[in-house]
């Protein structure tokens, strides 16, 4: 088995951005993709991913086996979001191993929620997602999504063994169709991929991420 790079790995914060500009646009505003409910916020950030993200997984919709359509559980976190999740975690960790010092607590609690300053889902390029069919039933992946190490008996990781086979094959149905349009997993997570953030570029080798820490859009009411 491949090791995994944890977003702990320096080599991710050491990344080079150069951000592309791409807007933030709303997924409620389109009918191509089925959006999911249980991590909205009242501002509608769980639903705004990247216009070029969005674009290319519209692209990878396509490539799913007929009557499969991806389900979109969140996508753009904001900062202050994500520096909560990354402390709710690292603190499970500290209970669990009160021997283990500050980098290695960050660096196992990297394995389920990326340390905010390079987040994925802050850049807004990285999409939380399952597969369900037509009317909106999720098909069988082997965990729920957001399942954590601990919940899941490591489950979760995208390569898990053991896992049944009709997940084994939705798992690998998802990976062809997101990886042809050119997003990558992060493998700790099998429902976690993005396109254009920190981990994208340094997975793909590419010069530097299209996509820094994008701003929460301004609330016109």
């Amino acid at each position: 088995m491949t090791d995994i790079i944890t977003l702990s790995d320096p080599r991710v914060a050491a990344v080079a951005e150069a951000d592309c500009g791409e807007p933030l646009v709303d997924l409620r505003g389109t009918d191509q993709l089925r959006l999911d409910h249980r991590q909205a916020d009242g501002d509608g950030n769980y639903a705004r991913l990247r216009s070029g993200a969005l674009r290319r997984l519209v692209r990878a919709q396509r490539l799913l086996p007929a009557g499969v359509r991806f389900l979109v559980v969140e996508g753009y976190r904001p900062p202050d979001l994500q520096r909560r999740y990354f402390e709710q975690y690292a603190d499970v960790m500290r209970r669990a191993h009160p021997d283990a010092g500050p980098e290695r607590i960050r660096e196992l609690a990297s394995a389920y929620i990326s340390p905010p300053e390079v987040a994925p889902h802050v850049s807004g390029g990285a999409v939380d997602l399952t597969l369900c069919d037509l009317d909106g039933r999720e098909l069988p992946l082997g965990t729920e999504v957001n399942a954590t190490p601990e919940e899941s008996g490591g489950a979760c990781r995208t390569e898990a063994p053991g896992i049944g086979a009709e997940a084994r094959a939705n798992r690998a149905a998802m990976s062809r169709a997101l990886t042809a349009t050119g997003f990558v997993n992060y493998p700790t997570e099998w429902w976690h991929w993005s396109y254009g953030d920190r981990y994208w570029a340094l997975v793909r080798r590419a010069p530097a991420a299209r996509y820094g820490p994008a701003a929460p859009p301004v609330s016109t009411a």
